[in-house]
């Protein structure tokens, strides 16, 4: 089979296209036949070694696929522990979803991973109350751009979104969020971003941050919340340092972090199984409405790393193995 192989960390030039043997499916797995692998923000820390699982060489990147088993059978988007950029994938059962007729491979990779991280940092983290003040950091992303929806959907009293340039801001108003704010004002001064996140919520500190940045906007964004809010982490795009928090800064204004990664909820199949069946069911009635960034070929997989690290991109991106 092709695959997406890396033999040395680094960025996307590390990523070479090769033929290696087809996996071998263990106990209570399947082996698939890959139409569709997801490309998620995370792949270019796991190339780099720089994320929260160390990684082992030789590596094949990609944690989500849409695909069939060989031989015939059911369409299914499912969840790996890596192995996705390929043609073909072994994968656990309890880690596969039916994708329904109406739902297509892009929208079903954009909330396998990306969608299930937004229904569980509202749902499960944040613990999002109706008439709440959200604010997603990256509205325009593959998380970010179903958060805003999810927010809306589930009661949000106001929704504010941050992107990087004009276009992106559009979209995450288009999307639901009712005010927007470039994340750039954090790049120098912290205050300057917490007081234009006040400023979109009316003056008023926020309830909730959904934070994958770090560095400037994840301080920024902790200083704009109001008593008993919550900065729900769950990345590390800006490859900085954030500060540590002196336990009294939290007491000050009864304040909460709160970290997410999705692998803890894919040990328990059945908060993924909670989230998975939602999603899909609002993809396929027309409520939630994915955003596909883009398909590349598989022997394109550098561009897409490289268009998702310059911020070139908006929603999900996908690799096609056939090509």
């Amino acid at each position: 089979m092709r695959a997406v192989q890396i033999t040395r960390f680094g960025g996307p030039e590390v990523m070479d296209v090769v033929d290696l043997p087809d996996p071998t499916p263990g106990p209570g797995q399947q082996l698939y036949e890959v139409s569709s692998a997801g490309v998620n923000f995370a792949d270019t820390h796991q190339i780099e070694n720089s994320y929260l699982a160390e990684q082992k060489l030789p590596l094949i990147p990609g944690a989500e696929f849409v695909g069939t088993p060989v031989g015939g059978g059911q369409r299914v988007v499912g969840l790996l522990d890596g192995g996705g950029y390929a043609e073909k994938v072994v994968a656990h059962d309890f880690l596969t979803w039916p994708v329904p007729d109406g739902v297509s491979d892009e929208q079903a990779l954009a909330v396998v991973l990306q969608g299930s991280t937004a229904w569980h940092l509202l749902r499960t983290s944040a613990h999002l109350a109706e008439g709440e003040t959200v604010v997603v950091i990256a509205g325009a992303g593959g998380v970010g751009s179903l958060a805003v929806q999810l927010a809306r959907k589930w009661g949000a009293g106001r929704v504010v979104a941050t992107a990087s340039s004009p276009e992106k801001r559009q979209l995450a108003e288009e999307l639901g969020a009712h005010a927007t704010v470039d994340p750039a004002l954090a790049d120098d001064d912290p205050k300057a971003f917490t007081g234009a996140l006040r400023e979109a919520n009316g003056g008023k500190p926020v309830d909730i941050v959904l934070e994958m940045t770090g560095g400037n906007v994840f301080n920024g964004s902790l200083a704009a919340l109001a008593p008993f809010g919550r900065l729900v982490t769950y990345g590390m795009a800006a490859r900085q340092e954030t500060r540590s928090v002196p336990p009294g800064m939290l007491m000050q204004k009864s304040r909460a972090i709160i970290g997410f990664w999705l692998a803890h909820c894919m040990a328990r199949p059945q908060m993924m199984d909670a989230a998975m069946t939602d999603l899909l069911a609002m993809v396929d009635a027309g409520e939630l409405k994915p955003v596909v960034g883009g398909r590349y070929p598989l022997s394109a997989v550098a561009d897409a790393h490289q268009d998702l690290l310059a911020r070139r991109t908006t929603g999900k991106l996908v690799l096609d193995p056939s090509r």
